[in-house]
């Protein structure tokens, strides 16, 4: 296969799968590493891709993918971390879901649950427990960011004050080796950082490219967290972390 065929699909690859490995490369297109290597040495020098120990990622920037195309990423992975995160949420609770595709995937796996008082900032979340009418749904308000059917800025953390969770389930952008968690948008990590403030259990959702990828704001560690779901084992850093903070590493 020509490289002015390969290079367009290696960048389909990473957008799809959130990274792209050598190795995966060369059974993929039935090339040396020599030949992946060198393309995507070039997709790097021209900036898009960012090369990373045995692959390349995306290129980080200040600003977030599309949502659509989050919503490809990784998705049997952000099921099986889904259903494990539900798994601990009991019926008869109140929880908070923020923004997030995972955290979509949650309430998916949440909505055959009972009693539930759900408090969100995301409309596809309200959209998809409204069929479960043993699930009361509260949507804090806000400014719509159409991107993505989220909900920032002062009436949404405003709205958060007015309650107390017994869980909360976060995502993020991306999660730095030695434990940051990290957003793109400084008003969502702002309501972020009010749900951490007001629930008892604090879960974070994140599958494994959030390793690998880079973002400006921090909301706060993984120290913070009750407990991590997420698909692979993280860096070690983090490890040391979570286990000197007490904080429960779920890996599906």
């Amino acid at each position: 296969m020509p490289q002015t065929i390969r290079k367009p699909e290696i960048i389909n690859i990473a957008r799809r799968e959130g990274k792209v490995t050598v190795e995966g490369l060369v059974g993929h297109f039935g090339v040396t590493p020599q030949t992946i290597r060198r393309d995507l040495s070039e997709l790097a020098d021209s900036g898009q891709l960012e090369r990373v120990h045995g692959g390349a990622i995306l290129p980080s920037t200040t600003v977030n993918i599309g949502y659509s195309e989050r919503r490809q990423l990784n998705q049997s992975a952000k099921v099986d971390i889904a259903r494990a995160c539900a798994r601990e949420i009991p019926n008869d609770c109140a929880v908070f879901l923020n923004i997030g595709t995972t955290t979509e995937a949650v309430a998916a796996e949440l909505s055959h649950h009972v009693g539930l008082l759900v408090v969100t900032n995301n409309i596809n979340i309200a959209t998809i427990l409204s069929s479960n009418h043993e699930i009361e749904v509260v949507v804090t308000g806000g400014h719509l960011r159409r991107s993505d059917g989220g909900l920032i800025g002062e009436r949404a953390r405003d709205a958060i004050a007015h309650f107390r969770f017994d869980y909360a389930v976060i995502g993020c952008s991306a999660l730095h080796e030695e434990g940051e968690i990290l957003d793109y948008d400084v008003q969502e990590v702002g309501v972020s950082r009010a749900i951490i403030g007001r629930s008892d259990q604090v879960f974070l959702v994140a599958d494994a490219s959030k390793f690998d990828r880079k973002a400006p704001v921090r909301i706060g560690t993984l120290a913070d967290m009750d407990a991590v779901f997420t698909d692979q084992a993280i860096p070690s850093a983090c490890t040391a972390l979570c286990r000197d903070a007490g904080t429960r590493v779920v890996v599906t």
